[in-house]
């Protein structure tokens, strides 16, 4: 139980570890932001990851492979809300403001974008699928769950690390917020146009 408990948690380090559209977002929120929107944008992501990692293990890269107008829909959605979220930080940029308290998102706008930032790429999808599910067609059936459990696990102090780490030291980063929210807006418009290209591939090809 504990080999595979412990399989599942460094291969979840592993999945969510390199920068992705998550963790900008949540570099960005702790940069930002007071420490209990931080924690609130970090529990969000969290349980958007776990849920995808769970539809990964199970499978769900199938139905998008499967199902072409739900690709579609994902790859539209996810280009739209992606850039959308780009722009908006490279606008903040210009208008930091001095009191991390102020300026705290809505609770339906945090949601609306860590969703965004997690499950719309259909191809990140297809790839969990393919990691994750390959992982459960090899592993013994009465032991797979706590190897999704390790993934989960790893998730969570994942997530929840990162923003306390960042939050804690943001204030030494003062200086160059404008250009981390600059960049990291810069490179989720490259993930929203990188979709939008499998969009119209999808389409035209």
């Amino acid at each position: 139980m504990i080999k595979y408990l412990l399989q599942g948690f460094l291969f979840g380090l592993a999945y969510v570890a390199p920068i992705g559209t998550q963790n900008l977002y949540v570099i960005n929120t702790a940069m930002q932001k007071s420490k209990a929107e931080t924690y609130k944008v970090a529990l969000i992501t969290i349980l958007f990851d776990i849920s995808l990692a769970i539809s990964c293990f199970f499978g769900i890269g199938a139905l998008i492979q499967k199902y072409y107008l739900l690709k579609l829909a994902i790859l539209l959605f996810g280009f739209m809300v992606i850039i959308y979220i780009g722009v908006g930080l490279i606008r903040s940029s210009s208008q930091i403001l001095e009191d991390k308290k102020l300026g705290n998102n809505s609770l339906i706008k945090i949601i609306i974008s860590c969703f965004a930032v997690t499950w719309l790429n259909p191809q990140a999808i297809i790839d969990g699928s393919l990691l994750l599910g390959g992982f459960n067609a090899s592993l013994p059936a009465e032991m797979s769950k706590y190897f999704i459990l390790g993934v989960c696990m790893a998730s969570v102090i994942w997530f929840s690390g990162l923003a306390g780490f960042v939050g804690k030291f943001s204030s030494k980063f003062n200086k160059i917020i404008k250009w981390i929210n600059i960049i990291c807006g810069l490179i989720l418009i490259f993930y929203g146009l990188k979709l939008g290209y499998s969009f119209i591939e999808a389409i035209y090809l």
